[in-house]
């Protein structure tokens, strides 16, 4: 059986090229093998990918290393060394630049102060998930302690489940630090948040982050709403009254559905007023089936403010395209425009929620304020691009070309909001935003 380990021993010197020689030869792998043979490669390509997650890690740390040695030379003043490559790590990954920071802080861990993770790591042993467990659950930790909970959990860290590991790792923790687990507990309630995300067949999850106590009376308040409602006869499950309950005691409303917000629904001209299946777009969470648009608007109340307005898309591409602005900020109607637009942060694989609306060329620089010009990012992407050394150019067909400290290039473009129709090139399809807002 092939072993990797003595392969890489034999070519110390592994380059670029080596590396991608091994990415084309692994589609050519036999196909006439038996069984046995192929439950032996699925677990050396699982041993391949913790190895190669610890070489990441061992390549992360000399690139930041190399970089704050460079500015340093250059004068750079000490806080500003070393800006922009977390970043720079999570672009090369293919990663949210938000995730960039979590996975230096593992590879400067894994590599400085947790040698035995890194060395089952570096054999394949454990998962990149595993790796991060430990060192999440010891991040609290003195260097010296989070060493020692790293020596004690080495021994049996290939073995153990997910859980396990969490668990084993908190609790040594715990008995070498017990004081910092309320200092800990005290700095976790700043930390406290609600969030969203869409989730499957047009539903969205609502997570709340919260201290315990309040979390549990939170969820009681919500278990006793259903239980009473439920004895009363109610014929609604009990998941249903909960998240009913949660809705009308977060809103105010007497009914879940009369919420006082407003929403951006976005669809076709055939969308809204015919029969067409073109799906509809809620900004921020993405695309809903046509009918159930329909049944949307179809479904609001008298006392619902409805407004629309005009968007067009391009026949090619089905991107939208507008106009300009002689100002240097973009007025409010340009702002919603790039919003609805963009859709999520244009940095490729971020999909945070949109914060600023940025010029991709700085307006210093010459950039116009116009749609062409135009981007949405999240407030952290945007900080990013001031960095030194980082560069963001439009191009002609709406592509924003993102230029790195390093030289390397990583584009994205505006998700195209209906389906190209290159066989019928003549026509533009009218897209209408409403503006919903019921009133309170």
């Amino acid at each position: 059986m092939f072993d990797y380990t003595e392969e890489m021993e034999q070519h110390t010197t592994l380059g670029t090229g080596e590396l991608a020689g091994w990415l084309d030869a692994l589609p050519t792998l036999p196909s006439d093998v038996p069984d046995a043979e192929r439950i032996d490669r699925i677990r050396m390509l699982e041993d391949l990918k913790g190895a190669i997650c610890a070489a990441q890690a061992r390549e992360a740390v000399a690139l930041k290393q190399s970089v704050i040695a460079a500015e340093t030379r250059a004068g750079v003043p000490a806080h500003k060394r070393g800006r922009g490559v977390a970043a720079q790590l999570a672009l090369a990954r293919r990663e949210s630049p938000h995730h960039g920071d979590r996975l230096m802080g593992l590879a400067e861990a894994l590599v400085r102060e947790l040698p035995h993770t890194m060395a089952a790591l570096t054999r394949g042993q454990i998962s990149e998930w595993r790796a991060t467990l430990v060192c999440r659950e010891t991040a609290w930790l003195t260097v010296e302690h989070r060493r020692h909970v790293d020596a004690q959990i080495a021994e049996d860290l290939a073995s153990m489940s997910d859980r396990q590991v969490a668990a084993t790792a908190r609790r040594i923790g715990y008995r070498l630090d017990p004081h910092s687990i309320v200092n800990r507990a005290a700095r976790a309630v700043t930390d406290r948040r609600v969030t969203i995300r869409p989730a499957p067949d047009t539903m969205t999850l609502l997570t709340a982050l919260l201290p315990v106590a309040q979390g549990v009376a939170a969820y009681a308040a919500l278990s006793q709403a259903a239980d009473t409602a439920r004895a009363s006869g109610d014929p609604r499950s009990r998941g249903q009254i909960m998240a009913d309950t949660l809705v009308t005691r977060t809103t105010g409303q007497t009914r879940a559905d009369q919420t006082p917000v407003e929403i951006q629904l976005l669809m076709t001209d055939q969308t809204l007023f015919g029969d067409g299946e073109t799906p509809a777009e809620i900004p921020g969470h993405g695309p809903i089936p046509a009918p159930i648009a329909r049944q949307l608007i179809a479904s609001l109340e008298p006392a619902t403010r409805l407004s629309l307005r005009r968007l067009y898309a391009h026949p090619g591409t089905g991107r939208l395209v507008a106009m300009e602005s002689s100002r240097r900020r973009f007025p409010k109607s340009l702002r919603r425009y790039l919003a609805v637009r963009d859709q999520y942060c244009r940095t490729p694989w971020c999909g945070a929620p949109i914060r600023h609306i940025d010029h991709t060329r700085p307006h210093h620089a010459g950039g116009s304020t116009s749609i062409a010009n135009g981007q949405g990012l999240c407030e952290r992407c945007n900080q990013i691009k001031e960095a030194p050394g980082w560069h963001s150019t439009p191009t002609p067909d709406g592509t924003v070309i993102t230029t790195t400290p390093t030289g390397h290039h990583y584009s994205s473009q505006a998700p195209p909001l209906t389906t190209p129709t290159p066989l019928r090139p003549h026509r533009v399809d009218l897209y209408f935003v409403g503006q919903l807002a019921r009133a309170a």
